[in-house]
């Protein structure tokens, strides 16, 4: 870790969630994920202060279509330790409805780069 003097003093968030947010729904279809985005980037604003989002393309491997790309948005927030704890049931019932609402077979929940399939 590093010092300096001018940061010591500050307020840190040093936990990092990211939700990947899919592009597809059954396995390949291509649909608009405009208003999950936003929702997420909602939920995340809304428990821990602010979110990002950026474009991504993923890739997995579908047992049925092989492989299959996907353009996702990453949707990321930094926490504090009391806000994860407090916030972090939430972050994961909504990727649970994410998937389950996009026909997903798991949605990505990163946690300090610890990726869970929820």
């Amino acid at each position: 870790m590093f010092k300096n003097s001018r940061l010591e003093s500050l307020f840190t968030l040093n936990h990092k969630l990211t939700v990947y947010v899919p592009s597809t729904v059954d396995i390949n279809k291509v649909v608009d994920n405009t208003q999950q985005v936003n929702d997420t980037a909602r939920l995340l604003s809304e428990c821990f202060g602010g979110a990002t989002s950026s474009p991504a393309v993923g890739y997995w491997c579908s047992p049925s279509a092989g492989l299959v790309q996907e353009n996702t948005t990453v949707v990321f927030a930094y926490a504090a330790e009391n806000a994860l704890q407090e916030h972090l049931n939430s972050v994961i019932d909504w990727c649970a409805g994410l998937r389950d609402s996009m026909k997903q077979d798991a949605v990505a929940l990163e946690i300090d780069g610890q990726m869970y399939f929820i």
